[in-house]
C-alpha cells in the first residue's frame, strides 16, 4: 500500500506543530504509516533539547530503523550512514520557522533497505549539522523515534498504557485506540458494545463501575473492521476498595525492613496517593488482595508485611502505585533492570535474571538473612589535611575488567605512588551500564556494572588494610528519569516532576543541572539525603564524600542562565550543606567532606571554615604553563593556594585535572609551544619532563591534592576522544596500563611517587609559611619549616632564562633530584634555568630518590656498591659483584617491572671488600620466573643502585 504526500496533509501538520505546545520532535505524513508506505518526517528544531534550533542548514538525518531483530529498544539498524558523513539522501528539507522535512520513499523499507524478514517497529532519528557538532534529540538527550504500523489490520490500544487496571470507584479510564486499515472501530465493556466509530480511530471515557463487586476484572475490548479483515484487544479494570487503615509499626522506615528470616515489612512514602499494592515472586506477579497496602493514618505511607520468605532467597518485587504505576523501592540496595542481560557473569556471578515478560520498569530485591560482610579493617585514621593526595577513577576507564577484583589488584600501585585516599566516580545506581555515573536512580545501590555489594565492600576494606581512604562521589543534586522518587509524582504533560513532587522541583533553580532537580529545602529531600550520607559511611564504612554539583543545593532561582546569580552567597545554601555534613559527623566524626562547588570566595570561605572541603580548579593554569604560553596571568598557580583564598585551614583540594577537565598531557602535545625549534613542547619526552616540572609545583604547594587517573603516567587521550567532540565526552576511553613500562612515563610516575612522599613524611611541605611566585614563566616556590626550608624554582618557558630564588639563607641547599650541593653566597644572586629545567632545593640534605625506570640507572659518583651484572641477558643463573668499603648491613633484592619484590638475595651484616653473589633463575622457591626484565636492587649504609637484569631464553 502506497501513500500519496499532499500539500495539505504538510499545513495541516506545521499548523499543528505552531499551535500545540506538547507537539512531538517529529510528525509523519500519514500518522500511521506501514512499512509498505512512503512517509514525510517533518522534524521541529524548537522542540526535545532544542540543540538545533535557529541553526542555519544544511541539517542532516542520523537515522535507522529498529527492528524485531534490534538487541534492544534502542538498538538501532540500517543506518544510513556514520554520524560525520553528509549524504545527500540524509540531507533534510528546510520549511522554514525552524521546520525540516525528509521523505522515505519509495516505502520504509526500501528506504532503509530492510529485508522483508525483519519486521520494522520504529523510525529512529538523531538530527545535526553539517559539521556533527549540534544535534537535535528529544529533551533528555535521548534518541527520537517514530513508530511503524503493521500493514495488516490490527488494535493498537494507546490508552490506557497497560492492560490491567486497579482503580477506585468511579475513577475515570481514557481510552484511545487505532487501526490503521479499519473501516470502523467498537467499544465494548464486559461484550456490551459502549460505542462505534467510523475510521480507524476511536475514543472514549469510561467510568470505573464495579457492578457491585470490588476485585472483579471487568473486560475493555476494542474491535477493529474492514472489508477483508477484524482484529481486536482488550484490557481489564478492577475497582478496589478504600485501603485498610493502620499504624506504621514502631522502629520501622520506609523501605525493606528486615523483621527476621522468613518476615520483612516494606514501607513507602507516597502522600496524595490512593492505594498501593506490593507485587513480585512471592505474588507470582499478580496483583492480589492479600498484598493490598495499609495507609497510615496521616495518608503519607503505605505499608504491608511480607511472610514465609525463603531465607537467603533472594526476591524481586514493585510496588503497584493507584493501579498503574509500576515502581521500584527507592530505598532498596539492589534493582533488578532489563539491562542486567549485558552484564557478564564474571563481572557479576549468578545475577538473578530478570522477570523479562513478567513486569516492565526497574525492580527491587530483597534477602532475608542475608550474611554480613566480616570487616577486617572497618577504618583507618584519617590522613592528615596537609598530606591528603587523592586519586579520582572511573572504574570503568581503569581496568579492562572494571569491577572490584580488578580495582583491587591495582593497590599496590596506588600505594607505591604514595596516595592516601582514592575517589570513585559514583558506583550508586545510575541509568544503563556504561557511564560515568552523575546519571543516577538509585542511591542506595551499588551499579551491578562494577560487580557485588560485597565485592565493593572487599575494596573498601583491602584499601583500609593499605592505610588507603575510600571518597565516595555523590550525586544528590538530581535523578533521572527511571528514578521511583521521579516518576512516583510525574507530569506526563510537561515531562517532568509534578508540582506536588515531595523530592523535585518542576523546574530546574540553577542553570547547570541535569536530570530531575531536587529541591533541598524541602525536608522530605533533607530526610533523603542525610539518610543516603549516613548510609555509604556506616554500610560500607567509605571514609567520605565528594558531593557532586553542591552549589546546586540552591532554591534561589538563576534559571536558566543567570550564572553570577547562582555563584553568590547563598544563606540558606549553606545551611543545608552544614545540616548534611552534620548529619554525617553523628555516625563519623571524621569524615571527609569535599564539596564540587565553585560559588563566590565568600560562600566558599564560611563552608571552608566550618570543615568542609572544596575542590579548586587550576587545570587552565597549569596547561598553560605546560604547553609553554606563559604571558600573562594565564598560567599563574597561585588559586591552587587556600591561603591565596585568605582561608585559615588547608581546606582547597587543588588538582591539574580531574574527570570533567582536559587532560594537560593532550594540551601538551596537541597545542604546546613550538616557537623554539630546538625545545618543542609537543614532542612527548620533552612534554612528559614538563609534567615533572608541573608535579614539582603541584605537590610541594601545601593542602590536600587530587589527581586525576594515569596522569602520574603522562595520559595524553582527549576527554573527547574518540571524535574529538563533545558528544564523545562520556565515551570509554583507552586503558594504558602499559604506559607504566615505558621509561619516560615511568621516569614521570616516580617524579610523582617521590614528591607525594615528601608530601606526606617531610613536614615543611604542609607549613603554613610560605611564598608563591608562580605568575610568570620562571617560577619559585619558598617553604619555610622548623627543621628545614625548602626552594623550588623552574623555567615553564621555551627559552632559558634567570630566576632569583627565594633563598632564606646563605650556605648549603641541596637538590633533592641529584643529590648535588648548592653553596649559597648570596640569596640575590640569579640562578639560570635552560628552558623545562627544575630544582627543588632544602636546606637539609634528604635521600636522593630513586626513579627505577625501564633502564634506569642511579649511580654515585663515589661510594660503595659499583654493582657488576653478568652475564646479562642470563638464562639460567646471573652473578652479581659488588664491593663495600666497611662492615655494613648490605640488602640485595629483586623486583619485577611493577616494583614487587620477588626474591631477596641476601640481607645482613657483611665483611668490608669484594663479594659476589648469585641469583639461581628458579627464584629461590623452585618456581622459574618468566622471561622478562627484572631489577637488582642494592642497598647499603644509606647507599642504593638499581641494575637492569634481563632473563633470556634458552
Amino acid at each position: 500500500m502506497k501513500t500519496t504526500f499532499h500539500l495539505f496533509s504538510v499545513i495541516f501538520l506545521l499548523t499543528l506543530l505552531f499551535t500545540s505546545a506538547s507537539a512531538q520532535v517529529i510528525v509523519t505524513v500519514p500518522v500511521y504509516p506501514t512499512d509498505l508506505d512512503s512517509c514525510t518526517v517533518i522534524f521541529d528544531a524548537t522542540k526535545g533539547n532544542a540543540g538545533l534550533k535557529d541553526v542555519p542548514p544544511p541539517i542532516y538525518a542520523h537515522t535507522g530503523v529498529i527492528t524485531d531483530s534490534s538487541t534492544s529498544s534502542s538498538g538501532w539498524r540500517y543506518v544510513l550512514a556514520p554520524w560525520n558523513q553528509n549524504i545527500p539522501k540524509a540531507l533534510m528539507t528546510p520549511l522554514g520557522n525552524n521546520l525540516y522535512s525528509i521523505r522515505l520513499v519509495p516505502s520504509i523499507r526500501e528506504f532503509y533497505g530492510v529485508p522483508a524478514t525483519e519486521k520494522i517497529l520504529k523510525i529512529a532519528f538523531v538530527f545535526r549539522n553539517a559539521d556533527g557538532s549540534k544535534a537535535g534529540r528529544e529533551a533528555d538527550g535521548g534518541d527520537i523515534f517514530g513508530n511503524v504500523y503493521p500493514a495488516v489490520t490490527s488494535v493498537t490500544i494507546t490508552a490506557p498504557a497497560v492492560k490491567a487496571l486497579y482503580l477506585p470507584l468511579n475513577d475515570s479510564i481514557p481510552v484511545s485506540a487505532t487501526s490503521p486499515l479499519a473501516d470502523t472501530m467498537f467499544l465494548y465493556v464486559n461484550q456490551t458494545l459502549i460505542k462505534k466509530n467510523a475510521g480507524h480511530v476511536i475514543t472514549d471515557t469510561l467510568l470505573a463501575y464495579n457492578f457491585g463487586q470490588y476485585w472483579t476484572r471487568q473486560w475493555v475490548t476494542i474491535r477493529a473492521v474492514n472489508d477483508t479483515a477484524s482484529a481486536a484487544d482488550s484490557f481489564f479494570y478492577s475497582v478496589v476498595p478504600p485501603p485498610p487503615v493502620a499504624a506504621l509499626p514502631p522502629g520501622m522506615k520506609d523501605g525493606i525492613n528486615y523483621i527476621d528470616s522468613t518476615t520483612v515489612l516494606l514501607s513507602l512514602f507516597a502522600p496524595y496517593k490512593d492505594f498501593c499494592f506490593v507485587t513480585g515472586d512471592f505474588t507470582g506477579w499478580q496483583t492480589d488482595s492479600a498484598f493490598y497496602m495499609n495507609r497510615t493514618p496521616d495518608g503519607t505511607r503505605y505499608w504491608l508485611q511480607v511472610s514465609n520468605l525463603i531465607p537467603n532467597k533472594e526476591y524481586i518485587f514493585q510496588y503497584l502505585v493507584d493501579g498503574t504505576l509500576l515502581i521500584a523501592d527507592p530505598y532498596c540496595d539492589k534493582v533488578s533492570d532489563p539491562d542486567d542481560q549485558y552484564i557478564d557473569n564474571a563481572t557479576y556471578p549468578d545475577l538473578i535474571p530478570y522477570p523479562t515478560g513478567k513486569t516492565t520498569q526497574i525492580a527491587s530485591v530483597l534477602q532475608t538473612a542475608q550474611a554480613p560482610y566480616a570487616w577486617n579493617h572497618p577504618s583507618i585514621t584519617e590522613p592528615a589535611l596537609s598530606s591528603l593526595v587523592i586519586y579520582e577513577l572511573l572504574i570503568r576507564d581503569f581496568t579492562v575488567q572494571h569491577d572490584y577484583p580488578s580495582l583491587i589488584d591495582t593497590l599496590h600501585y596506588l600505594k607505591r605512588l604514595g596516595v592516601n585516599a582514592i575517589e570513585l566516580m559514583p558506583v550508586m545506581e545510575f541509568e544503563g551500564n556504561s557511564s560515568w555515573g552523575y546519571n543516577p536512580d538509585f542511591e542506595f545501590a551499588p551499579d551491578k556494572y562494577y560487580g557485588t555489594r560485597e565485592g565493593l565492600k572487599e575494596f573498601i576494606d583491602t584499601a583500609h588494610g593499605m592505610g588507603i581512604a575510600v571518597i565516595l562521589d555523590i550525586v544528590l543534586n538530581h535523578q533521572f528519569g527511571q528514578s521511583p522518587l521521579a516518576r512516583l509524582y510525574w507530569d506526563d504533560a510537561n515531562q517532568r516532576p509534578a508540582a506536588n513532587s515531595p523530592w523535585f522541583n518542576p523546574i530546574p533553580t540553577h542553570p547547570a543541572n541535569v536530570g530531575n532537580d531536587f529541591n533541598h529545602q524541602s525536608p522530605y529531600t533533607r530526610e533523603f539525603c542525610t539518610r543516603v550520607l549516613r548510609y555509604w559511611v556506616t554500610e560500607y564504612h567509605a571514609d567520605g564524600y565528594r558531593l557532586d554539583l553542591s552549589k546546586g543545593f540552591t532554591q534561589v532561582n538563576s534559571y536558566p542562565g543567570n550564572w553570577a546569580l547562582w555563584a553568590q552567597k547563598d544563606t540558606a545554601r549553606i545551611r543545608v550543606l552544614e545540616n548534611y555534613y552534620d548529619s554525617v559527623r553523628t555516625v563519623k566524626p571524621d569524615v571527609l567532606f569535599i564539596l564540587e562547588h565553585f560559588a563566590d570566595n565568600d560562600e566558599e570561605t564560611e563552608l571552608s571554615a566550618y570543615g568542609m572541603l572544596l575542590w579548586g580548579n587550576s587545570n587552565s593554569n597549569y596547561s598553560d604553563a605546560t604547553e609553554g604560553w606563559v604571558t600573562g596571568n594565564l598560567s599563574d598557580f597561585s588559586g591552587i593556594s587556600y591561603k591565596n583564598r585568605g582561608w585559615s585551614e588547608p581546606h582547597l583540594v587543588g588538582y591539574m585535572e580531574s574527570h570533567d577537565e582536559e587532560r594537560v598531557m593532550y594540551n601538551n602535545i596537541t597545542f604546546g609551544n613550538q616557537s623554539n625549534p630546538a625545545y618543542p613542547c609537543r614532542d612527548t619526552n620533552f612534554a612528559l619532563n614538563r609534567m615533572g616540572m608541573a608535579a614539582t609545583f603541584f605537590y610541594t604547594i601545601p593542602g590536600p591534592k587530587m589527581l586525576w587517573q594515569f596522569g602520574e603516567l603522562g595520559y595524553d587521550y582527549s576527554i573527547n576522544y574518540p571524535t574529538g567532540t563533545s558528544d564523545s565526552r562520556l565515551d570509554p576511553k583507552p586503558i594504558r596500563w602499559d604506559y607504566y613500562g615505558q621509561f619516560p612515563r615511568r621516569y614521570l610516575y616516580n617524579v610523582c611517587s617521590a614528591l607525594i612522599g615528601l608530601k606526606n613524611d617531610q613536614p615543611v611541605f604542609s607549613t603554613s609559611d610560605f611564598t608563591l611566585n608562580v605568575g610568570g614563566a620562571l617560577k619559585g616556590i619558598t617553604l619555610r619549616g622548623s627543621d628545614m626550608d625548602a626552594e623550588i624554582i623552574g623555567n615553564f618557558n621555551v627559552w632559558a632564562g634567570n630566576i632569583v630564588p627565594g633563598f632564606t639563607r646563605t650556605g648549603m641547599w641541596y637538590d633533592y633530584f641529584t643529590g648535588d650541593s648548592l653553596d649559597v653566597s648570596s640569596v640575590s644572586d640569579p640562578v639560570s634555568l635552560e628552558p623545562g629545567e627544575y630544582h627543588l632545593y632544602t636546606t637539609k640534605r634528604l635521600v636522593k630518590p630513586i626513579f627505577t625506570g625501564i633502564g634506569g640507572t642511579v649511580s654515585p659518583a663515589s661510594g660503595p656498591g659499583f654493582l657488576t651484572i653478568y652475564p646479562n641477558p642470563s638464562s639460567k643463573v646471573t652473578r652479581i659483584l659488588y664491593s663495600i668499603g666497611e662492615p655494613a648491613r648490605v640488602k640485595i633484592s629483586i623486583c619485577d617491572l611493577s616494583g614487587r619484590e620477588i626474591a631477596v638475595l641476601t640481607d645482613g651484616l657483611q665483611t668490608a671488600g669484594t663479594h659476589e653473589i648469585s641469583w639461581d633463575h628458579t627464584n629461590l622457591t623452585g618456581q622459574t620466573v618468566a622471561p622478562g626484565i627484572y631489577f637488582c636492587s642494592f642497598l647499603s649504609a644509606g647507599h642504593r643502585e638499581i641494575r637492569k637484569i634481563i632473563v633470556s631464553t634458552e
